[in-house]
């Protein structure tokens, strides 16, 4: 048992090497933006690993058996990492930037800024896959990079933290409470984007194509 959880653990080491390549590549281009531009479109920028018990757990939700093909194979967000950006230009902006680099393939893109799950979320998923290069030589590895402004990812926050509490079975007048605020948190990142327009001079903000995976 010991032998297969320090596999296991080898398995997961190379998602989390994955992860930082893209941690990264997105603190370079914030660092830069930092240096050379007066708007950093780049807030915040956090990342978590599932454990083995989390990766394990959902194997057993979808009903696929575990090895370490099927994992490959059927989970895309063993590495997470989030952006939070000011404004949904800068989502995009910067979606565009790190998808363009030569040693990132896009696996899928799920766009729910423009097309918000039926609950309000709104955020853009980019699942990448990025080479790890190990001592064998190198490995690709897949990692989920959502992209959020400030508003939506206070809201998920708040949503997360509710369905928690109260353990996934919400009150109904509290999710059409969620779901109207999603909606004022639309609205304000319409606003404050309309309003960097005027004062920068930015074009509206460019709708990424959807790729189902």
């Amino acid at each position: 048992m010991k032998a297969l959880r320090d596999e296991f653990s080898r398995f997961l080491q190379r998602y989390k090497f994955g992860m930082d390549e893209i941690v990264t590549k997105l603190s370079i281009l914030r660092e830069e933006f930092s240096e050379q531009e007066d708007h950093n479109p780049i807030e915040h920028i956090s990342c978590r690993l599932k454990s083995t018990d989390g990766v394990l757990e959902k194997l057993d939700r979808k009903g696929i058996e575990p090895s370490f093909d099927a994992i490959r194979s059927s989970i895309t967000d063993i590495a997470g990492v989030r952006v939070t950006c000011s404004f949904v230009s800068d989502v995009y902006r910067i979606v565009d930037m790190i998808t363009a680099q030569q040693d990132v393939r896009v696996l899928s893109i799920k766009d729910y800024i423009a097309r918000p799950k039926p609950n309000g979320y709104r955020s853009l998923h980019v699942i990448l896959e990025v080479p790890v290069f190990l001592s064998g030589g190198p490995v690709p590895v897949t990692v989920e990079v959502q992209f959020r402004t400030i508003a939506m990812d206070f809201w998920a926050s708040l949503e997360h933290k509710t369905y928690y509490k109260y353990d996934k079975q919400v009150p109904q007048h509290l999710v059409d409470g969620l779901t109207e605020a999603a909606e004022t948190a639309a609205r304000l990142d319409e606003t404050m984007e309309r309003l960097h327009r005027e004062v920068h001079g930015h074009p509206a903000p460019r709708r990424a194509q959807v790729l189902e995976a």
